[in-house]
């Protein structure tokens, strides 16, 4: 298929620049089907069936936006994959001013050498010093939003709460799973009043999130991979609540990508370590899914690819129009929709 076919129009101002607030109070367009109807994040209790679980991923965001100088070059870093202790592989602004060894300065005692590039331009960072990388970025990074929001405000100190999940734990992420910015301890009472289980993951989201689908063809896009853990506990748990005739809905595309790499041939879920690329666009069979809650998405873009790959392309195309109509905010601090494909 062809990459434009998955593009539509987006007015700029239905891009959210800010977070609902309380986050339970975002709109949700409830896909089930060919239906579409409007709906409240609120309402997911009333959406799902006791026994139905929701997957979360507990990835917490790192700073990992540096800004730096190599002499009197201006050098930008997002950090996106880690490759040991004290190395990263970085998207770098103003790259052809970086050669292999190269001191970059990034400030408040944070330094890091360029030891390769590769084939794409990403650049590897080995940092200095003995202190950890976190800490370090925690002193001289910024929390790294994405670019249709830090290209029209300045990232602030509310951001770095504001883009990070209630399940954050794990530390490694360069981007939030941003369908569970939505959720509060009110809204995961209400739902465990309902029976709704939850489970969940981590994967390391990537920057790679962002990148545009440079290709004209999907088949020719090449997916970045991202790091990503199910223990067999959780693994186990979730095909037991299968089992019973419960649902497994993921939250956010970053848990369903882990759990589709994760899933055997017939839907068993089985316990995944290791880094994974898949690239899901119309025509994959799902296994390890049964619906998903997500926020909007961009056009053209891997994520847009798999929704339309779960709800078919002619329905998502129908749902957007209807979200773009009636007011809906897109992207990582916009409202979300809840996919329920027809069993």
């Amino acid at each position: 298929m062809r990459v434009d076919e998955f593009d539509f129009d987006l007015p700029p101002e239905r891009i959210a620049l800010r977070p609902a607030r309380p986050r339970d109070s975002a709109r949700m367009l409830l896909v089930e089907g060919e239906a579409i109807s409007d709906r409240g994040v609120a309402d997911l209790p009333s959406l799902l069936h006791p026994g139905d679980v929701l997957v979360f991923n507990d990835t917490r965001v790192i700073p990992a936006q540096l800004e730096g100088k190599r002499g009197d070059a201006s050098i930008g870093a997002t950090l996106h994959k880690r490759e040991g202790p004290r190395e990263w592989w970085a998207f770098v602004r103003n790259a052809k001013r970086v050669r292999d060894g190269d001191t970059i300065d990034f400030g408040e005692g944070v330094r890091a050498s360029a030891v390769a590039k590769d084939p794409e331009g990403a650049v590897l960072l080995a940092f200095h010093g003995d202190e950890p990388v976190e800490v370090l970025l925690e002193r001289a990074g910024q929390m790294p939003l994405p670019p249709y929001i830090a290209g029209k405000r300045p990232t602030d100190e509310a951001d770095r709460s504001d883009y990070q999940t209630m399940f954050a734990r794990e530390e490694g992420a360069v981007a939030a799973p941003t369908a569970a910015l939505h959720f509060t301890d009110a809204l995961i009472a209400a739902l465990d009043a309902r029976g709704v289980g939850r489970e969940t993951l981590t994967l390391h989201v990537g920057a790679g999130t962002f990148l545009p689908v440079k290709a004209a063809n999907i088949a020719d896009h090449k997916m970045h991979s991202e790091w990503g853990r199910i223990d067999r506990a959780t693994a186990e748990r979730l095909n037991r609540a299968r089992a019973a005739g419960g649902r497994i809905i993921a939250v956010g595309t970053t848990s369903l990508r882990l759990l589709e790499s994760a899933a055997d041939a017939d839907g068993t879920i089985k316990p995944f370590e290791g880094d994974t690329a898949i690239f899901i666009t119309p025509g994959y069979r799902f296994k390890g899914v049964d619906g998903l809650m997500t926020n909007f998405h961009l056009p053209k873009s891997t994520l847009f690819m798999l929704v339309s790959a779960l709800m078919g392309l002619d329905v998502m195309k129908s749902a957007y129009a209807h979200a773009i109509c009636e007011g809906y905010r897109f992207y990582s601090y916009g409202d979300a929709s809840l996919l329920l494909p027809r069993s």
